[in-house]
């Protein structure tokens, strides 16, 4: 069973106003002894964990095995305006975008863009293909789609392998993955070969994010 004494010590005392000077006078011990239980540089006695909650009017259960510091009754209200969405390294071919576990970051995005059910993830682009519109390690959000118009930076699964950041357009019933950078090549998809591949659009390109 957990034991969170020393850090609900230090939030609770902090919350109430006192020092330690201030809580070791109403338990009967020296400033010292305060500041090395909220360290968990010694452990106090049952005696002094009773007195410590008598003092706090906290009870004993709550101060030993529940983390009050997350105690939704005192947790500071979160802006509902924005949501997190998982920002991935890769897709991996057959795993639905919101069962992937190789999840490397969380970014947050405005909740107007989910209204109607639209879902949204964020991938770190590697390699240089879709320069200079964007750059080796900016973050990508995609709206979670299979349904684009041409002439969109789309993320595609081909061949059952990781996702490829590319403009998609469409060229009668072929797809065309079209880089930014002009020494990467053009690949031409027919419509047997999107069947058979195949060749799947998963999000469309909603936002880009640049670290400076």
């Amino acid at each position: 069973m957990p034991n969170f004494f020393s850090s609900n010590l230090k939030f609770l005392r902090e919350k109430k106003g006192l020092s330690q000077n201030k809580l070791a006078e109403k338990v009967g011990v020296n400033q010292t002894t305060i500041a090395r239980w909220e360290t968990e540089e010694i452990k106090p006695s049952i005696d002094n964990v009773e007195q410590i909650a008598n003092a706090l009017n906290i009870g004993l259960p709550e101060l030993l095995i529940s983390d009050l510091r997350f105690d939704n009754a005192d947790v500071v209200d979160i802006p509902s305006n924005t949501i997190k969405i998982p920002v991935l390294g890769v897709i991996k071919a057959g795993i639905p975008i919101e069962a992937q576990q190789d999840i490397i970051d969380y970014v947050e995005i405005p909740k107007d863009w989910t209204k109607g059910g639209k879902e949204y993830y964020g991938l770190k682009i590697s390699g240089d293909s879709m320069y200079p519109k964007y750059d080796n390690d900016d973050i990508v959000i995609f709206l979670k789609t299979n349904e684009v118009i041409s002439g969109k930076d789309c993320a595609v699964m081909v061949n059952g392998f990781d996702a490829t950041f590319k403009k998609v357009l469409f060229q009668n019933d072929s797809i065309v993955l079209q880089p930014y950078n002009s020494n990467y090549q053009v690949q031409i998809f027919n419509k047997e070969q999107i069947e058979q591949l195949p060749v799947k659009i998963i999000g469309i390109a909603k936002e880009k994010r640049t670290k400076l």
